[in-house]
């Protein structure tokens, strides 16, 4: 395990002077919906704080209004620089309901447009992940429960960053895909602006990786959703990689129709085709039979008709 660090993840109904020893980062229970502030966050991250440990923020996603509770979270939050967002999806204990994957995703995606400088991680167990989960979106990362697996090993196939393995003492404990807490750190502080690098290390800059690069300008949500999209209303932008898939797909369903039109018109020039060959031969037809002969003949006959009539009787 020398490849991964540990922490842990605590709410109200746990102490805030939780144990610290063996810990590199801890997770704390900001907010739920958007009317709950858990009541013991500012004793329990100024204890995280003060100890150093690298810092993280969760909000229990409730189904419905994730720009709302998105919002609220980040307000009630108040994370510091370097300091990590996640959102908890699970199903809700007093009444079974759970958001669904594109309430997930919108909340992650809000949460990121308001707070572009953090990380934005997605907590869910493997069940989720593997059965209600649809786009594989995680954010900056997935912090995946899988509390039946070794520690470390979680039976995902998609990377993760964080796995919560178990509970012990009363505690949710997890280890995060870091060697070291310096790593985890520099992570963590990968999307500040270079400016406020600068300002605060003498004048280092951010280096985004390949995949940071990629992600800001394809995974971000900018673009207006087509008129088309079946969900424009609660969707309203897309990134820009799912705006240029349904241009594509859009883009062949058209070639399809005009593949279908050019047969059909094909078909009918065919048929056309057909048609004034017969006309060109019933023209040529007519064209051989001698109609003035036929009218010249009849109309001899008809002069040479003498009719006379004499009293009850027709002589011809």
């Amino acid at each position: 395990m020398a490849d991964q660090i540990k922490g842990v993840d605590v709410a109200s109904y746990q102490s805030t002077t939780y144990d610290l020893k063996g810990l590199d980062f801890v997770f704390v229970k900001a907010t739920e919906g958007t009317a709950y502030v858990n009541p013991k966050m500012p004793e329990q991250t100024k204890r995280a704080r003060d100890a150093g440990l690298v810092t993280g923020f969760y909000h229990f996603l409730r189904k419905g209004n994730p720009e709302a509770q998105a919002a609220y979270f980040v307000s009630k939050a108040g994370a510091r620089a370097g300091e990590i967002l996640a959102c908890d999806w699970e199903t809700a204990p007093n009444d079974g309901t759970y958001p669904s994957s594109a309430e997930k995703d919108r909340f992650i995606r809000e949460c990121k447009r308001l707070a572009p400088e953090h990380r934005v991680i997605l907590y869910c167990n493997r069940s989720f992940w593997l059965d209600h989960d649809v786009t594989s979106y995680a954010g900056d990362g997935l912090w995946i429960a899988d509390p039946s697996a070794p520690e470390g090993n979680p039976r995902v196939k998609h990377a993760w960053l964080y796995h919560q393995y178990s509970i012990s003492g009363g505690i949710d404990r997890n280890v995060a895909n870091f060697p070291t807490r310096e790593a985890l750190a520099k992570w963590a502080n990968g999307l500040r602006p270079a400016s406020a690098e600068g300002a605060n290390s003498g004048g280092q800059t951010v280096t985004l990786t390949a995949q940071q690069t990629f992600d800001a300008v394809w995974k971000t949500d900018q673009i207006t959703a087509p008129d088309t999209a079946p969900d424009r209303a609660t969707n309203p932008t897309w990134q820009p990689q799912s705006w240029l898939k349904d241009t594509g797909n859009r883009v062949r369903a058209l070639e399809g129709e005009l593949a279908a039109v050019r047969a059909q018109a094909e078909a009918n020039g065919a048929a056309l085709s057909a048609a004034l060959a017969k006309l060109d031969a019933l023209t040529s037809t007519l064209a051989q039979l001698d109609v003035s002969g036929a009218l010249g003949a009849l109309q001899a006959a008809i002069n040479n008709t003498q009719v006379t009539l004499h009293a009850g009787e027709v002589r011809t």
